[in-house]
């Protein structure tokens, strides 16, 4: 993983966050925001627990961050059934799948990350266990080989995905309860601060909350990331205790901004505003330009600068809009056409 990737504001998961986990929500109630998801998946999960049936399949979509992982083992909590993960990239071969599901207990809920990065040929073994709860395998080889039918037990398989797009029609179809999850609102992620101090014994007042809240890009991940960073400055420069001032200074000090964004950010915006005139620059110049991997900036960056309007893609390369100027503390050159 490169600096660029492990940076604090990266919505991806990093190795340190593996003490997050504690700060996991097990039920539904107390998981923040996303009521709508909540609301439907509370039907379906008392529909099929009144039946002792297992859940229909569910596809979770959405950017990282956001609880897709959270909302899986919720699900197996709140039928209280077996949960088994993993992820697309580990399975290699359909004796990987062929472990995993047979090895299932009844109703169990099987959680698969990144299942747009499935090899195709183990995502067709899918469809079968999916549709009829039964895994093909062949046995032998050349004109000796014979397919044996193996029985699977009833379960439920959660699928998450960060690039809806790349999964393909036929997988898609067979999941019957598809959701989306949805950037927070600082409201949500002040709420899900003080849940996090809660439960790090860490005092935090409405006001540090906030302050935490509005610089997180709407990622609960983010979120608990700067309450441990902003938590550790507080007990070192302060009297333990995070308020507005005493948050506000240590995400000063970490350089993030109140839109989110950290040095690296403001550095892309300033280089278009400042030596390309607001752009359009292509992406290989802004490369070199910023002295960063072309494919960091697309993969890396680039995503929250275009959700909060600070950037646009076109076809002659990256340019400003008129509220990255403003950003920067810079006069736009003369009329943007971008607001």
């Amino acid at each position: 993983m490169t600096p660029a990737e492990a940076r604090i504001h990266a919505p991806e998961e990093l190795p340190d966050d593996e003490l997050d986990r504690s700060l996991r929500p097990r039920r539904l109630a107390d998981f923040v925001g996303q009521q709508g998801v909540k609301d439907q998946l509370a039907v379906s999960i008392a529909a099929a627990a009144s039946r002792g049936d297992a859940l229909d399949h569910v596809l979770l979509a959405g950017p990282p961050g956001l609880g897709k992982t959270s909302l899986a083992q919720i699900v197996a909590a709140e039928l209280e059934v077996q949960f088994v993960q993993s992820a697309g990239p580990a399975l290699e071969r359909k004796g990987d799948v062929a472990a995993f599901l047979t090895a299932l207990e009844p109703r169990a809920v099987f959680f698969l990350d990144e299942i747009h990065r499935l090899p195709r040929a183990l995502e067709e073994t899918f469809y079968p266990a999916m549709e009829d709860g039964a895994l093909p395998i062949t046995v032998g080889q050349g004109a000796g080989a014979r397919v044996v039918t193996l029985e699977l037990p009833p379960f439920t398989l959660v699928g998450a995905t960060t690039r809806a797009g790349l999964l393909t029609t036929p997988l898609r179809d067979r999941f019957g309860i598809q959701h989306r999850l949805e950037h927070y609102v600082p409201d949500e992620l002040a709420r899900i601060v003080r849940r996090s101090a809660r439960l790090l014994d860490v005092q935090i007042d409405d006001g540090g909350a906030w302050a935490i809240a509005e610089r997180s890009r709407g990622t609960p991940r983010v979120a608990n990331r700067l309450l441990k960073r902003v938590r550790d400055f507080a007990q070192v420069r302060g009297d333990g205790v995070i308020t507005a001032d005493a948050a506000a200074a240590a995400l000063d000090l970490l350089e993030v901004d109140h839109q989110g964004l950290d040095r690296l950010d403001r550095e892309i915006l300033r280089t278009i505003c400042e030596k390309f005139g607001g752009g359009p620059v292509g992406l290989s110049t802004l490369a070199i330009a910023v002295g960063e991997e072309a494919g960091t900036i697309e993969e890396v960056y680039e995503p929250y600068l275009l959700q909060c309007g600070l950037i646009e893609r076109t076809p002659r390369g990256r340019a400003a809009t008129k509220r990255a100027f403003e950003h920067v503390g810079l006069d736009p050159p003369g009329p943007l056409r971008l607001v």
